[in-house]
């Protein structure tokens, strides 16, 4: 008796079980409104390009797609590492994303443009003259996106955390300064991440702003940044070898370093924060599809 008691007890469980209760649960017809066809949806797209400071598992623009759109706005990052105005579309990237910004079905389409980092680097197949170079690209990525039929939006890049004498040391500040004429030259709504992201560092401190990295600091890079100013980033860690990876499952790795470029999961949630504000100001039209 027993034993029957639990063998049907575990046939209950059974996913067909559980579908032929939720079956028999369903209301009948005669008690369910009439069936209409639903209307149609008002979707938008936003494509983010851009370096590591916006890629997945190094920058703010996963939290962006995750925690500030509503569910009819479809948000793609494309952010990719060590990329600049000219390798992204020299190895491919910019044709991808110019093929999303083709794509019919939207009422709008939004491509948000975050560079400098790398066109700052000395790498050869990175780096390009701030005076004419980096905003001539900037301005060719602008006519690129309108021809696709989307919005382009520019974003000054974001600020490193870095601090000499107990300020704050934006590097970068030459960069957006090009990103904003750009911006003004060619009518383009402009995201002033520089801006907003120095003033969050700045309020925070060379300390406390540590807990945006991506790896917690060693006691000497705090002692440093607590004195005021902070060391010199440390190399990245190699990546693991392959034969300590598991064989099945993903196996793919981002390598957590600690600098003062790159940001964590806090780090992410608040830049992209200031991002979905400051979109929201620039594109009015655009505010009733992000989250605060």
């Amino acid at each position: 008796m027993l034993k029957t008691a639990i063998m049907l007890a575990a046939l209950a469980a059974l996913p067909g079980a559980a579908f032929a209760q939720a079956a028999e649960a369903q209301p009948p017809l005669e008690k369910r409104e009439k069936r209409v066809d639903a209307p149609p949806i008002s979707a938008y797209k936003i494509i983010l390009v851009g370096d590591s400071t916006m890629a997945p598992g190094s920058g703010w623009a996963s939290a962006f797609c995750a925690y500030h759109v509503k569910s009819n706005v479809a948000c793609l990052n494309l952010g990719r590492g060590g990329r600049s105005t000219r390798s992204y579309r020299a190895e491919g990237s910019w044709e991808i994303a110019m093929s999303e910004a083709r794509a019919a079905g939207y009422a709008r389409k939004y491509v948000l443009i975050q560079f400098a980092h790398n066109d700052q680097s000395t790498k050869a197949e990175r780096w390009t003259d701030l005076a004419d170079e980096f905003p001539s690209n900037l301005k060719q990525m602008v006519l690129d996106v309108r021809a696709a039929g989307a919005v382009p939006v520019l974003v000054t890049p974001l600020s490193r955390r870095e601090f000499r004498g107990g300020r704050l040391d934006n590097t970068l500040a030459g960069w957006a300064d090009a990103v904003r004429k750009v911006a003004l030259e060619n009518k383009v709504p402009l995201v002033d991440l520089n801006r907003d992201s120095a003033r969050a560092v700045e309020q925070l401190g060379a300390v406390e702003s540590m807990k945006l990295a991506m790896a917690d600091p060693l006691a000497e890079e705090v002692a440093a940044a607590r004195a005021g100013t902070t060391l010199r980033p440390r190399p990245a860690p190699e990546a693991p070898p392959s034969s300590t990876l598991p064989k099945t499952g993903p196996r793919g790795r981002i390598a957590a370093k600690f600098d003062y470029t790159h940001v964590g999961e806090a780090g992410a949630k608040v830049f992209a924060r200031i991002v979905a504000y400051d979109l929201a100001v620039a594109i009015p039209e655009l505010s009733s599809q992000l989250l605060p």
